[in-house]
């Protein structure tokens, strides 16, 4: 597969512009701390991984055949983020408390984790892009067409995951700035809060596939 090299500057180009996730984890990195973030990054991988194998069994050819399907996920979807940007507007600070960071492993992790999930795999976007993307790099004549499939899948899911944890990474380091700027803690949350229900009222403006 010699065009792997350009396989991974469209996936490098599509992990660095600003969506979803991306808020969700600097978000989450900010309030929570490191270790939730990070685990968020765990829901984000079993997404992105879902929609390699909807990709692969051909479901955005279903949204084409039948826009109601596809119509029902970008509610979903956009009726969530909006659900998490109304609740980010509503919460009283953006600056992690020691104490609920302190604990790993416990149900906020895996809260952090469904939340993630959820906030990728009701995004049909997603979807649309591996079943875009990935079929332009599998060759019938280079061998077997699913093992082609599930390597490009697999690269995918890593080098997202590996962006998803500088994310986080960051918002951790956004979370301890901002402790020592409380003036600008309530402007942060807002802007965070308005970014989060514009991507809601995007996705609930987008079209079905043709």
């Amino acid at each position: 597969m010699n065009d792997i090299p350009i396989f991974l500057g469209a996936l490098v180009v599509a992990y660095t512009v600003p969506g979803p996730d991306m808020i969700f984890l600097l978000q989450t990195g900010a309030t929570l701390g490191r270790a939730q973030a990070l685990a968020a990054t765990i829901g984000l991988g079993g997404a992105r991984a879902c929609h390699v194998v909807f990709a692969a069994i051909g479901l955005a050819a279903l949204f084409r055949t039948a826009p109601f399907l596809f119509d029902t996920v970008r509610f979903a979807g956009a009726a969530y983020l909006i659900w998490l940007g109304v609740g980010l507007w509503r919460a009283r600070s953006l600056v992690p408390d020691p104490a609920s960071t302190a604990q790993r492993g416990g149900p906020r992790d895996r809260r952090v984790v469904m939340r993630g999930f959820l906030t990728n795999l009701l995004n049909p976007k997603p979807l649309l892009f591996c079943s875009v993307l990935l079929p332009q790099f599998v060759h019938p004549g280079a061998g077997s067409v699913l093992a082609q499939f599930a390597l490009l899948g697999a690269i995918l899911v890593f080098i997202g995951f590996l962006f998803d944890a500088t994310f986080a990474l960051w918002g951790a380091a956004l979370g301890a700035w901002l402790a020592r700027r409380p003036a600008v803690q309530a402007g942060q949350r807002y802007g965070f809060a308005a970014v989060l229900i514009g991507f809601g009222a995007e996705l609930m403006m987008m079209r079905a596939p043709h």
